[in-house]
């Protein structure tokens, strides 16, 4: 009798799906803070439905960080700072500068709006991999210039700490999207005034 239970064969547990180096920090994006990914790795955030970006230089990014609310976001990914504000301040964007007066011709490349159909690669969980869950300082990114959070962003409601247009309406509170974009362009125009002075034949009088 012994014999013939041993030979039973005993079902074999159903192999564990294998989690794929991104899934931690997709449902992180996805379910803590409602924002959606699209498939693939690396993780990727859908831009312009609950946030679009200011991709300015850190040396710009750094002092603009003063009009910012605790809770906003901001991502360093080598030598460039990525400020989250609201959706639809992208498309607003060129409007705006030329209401403060600023070409955008003059600020480009150095400043960059992503919005709606434009995609942006999602920094690690705070506190995930080798870099811990200590911010970085402005300047500094992880491995291979990958974007890291410099502010994370932390519940569901991060969207009403991002700067928007409404601030200066008499809106939600929010930081006014106004004056720190005025700002980012002044750092980044005297960035491309400092370029143009490593060409003496074409510094501006006056800046020698």
């Amino acid at each position: 009798m012994v014999g013939s239970l041993s030979a039973i064969p005993l079902p074999l547990p159903s192999p564990r799906r294998s989690l794929g180096p991104g899934d931690g920090t997709r449902h992180w994006y996805e379910n803590d803070l409602g924002w959606e990914t699209v498939p693939g790795e690396p993780v990727r955030l859908v831009v312009g439905l609950r946030f679009d970006v200011l991709d300015v230089p850190v040396e710009a990014g750094r002092p603009a960080l003063r009009h910012l609310g605790p809770g906003s976001p901001v991502a360093v990914g080598g030598d460039r700072m990525r400020l989250l504000v609201a959706a639809g301040s992208a498309e607003e964007l060129p409007g705006l500068l030329q209401w403060l007066e600023w070409g955008p011709s003059v600020l480009e490349p150095d400043l960059v709006a992503l919005g709606a159909g434009t995609l942006m690669e999602a920094p690690p969980t705070p506190g995930a991999g080798p870099l811990g869950a200590r911010p970085l300082p402005p300047g500094r990114s992880g491995s291979q210039g990958a974007a890291v959070w410099l502010r994370p962003p932390s519940g569901c409601e991060v969207e009403a700490s991002l700067p928007t247009l409404s601030a200066v309406r008499g809106g939600r509170g929010a930081p006014d999207l106004v004056r720190l974009v005025d700002t980012l362009a002044a750092h980044c125009h005297r960035i491309r005034l400092r370029r143009a002075c490593a060409q003496p034949s074409v510094c501006p009088r006056g800046l020698e």
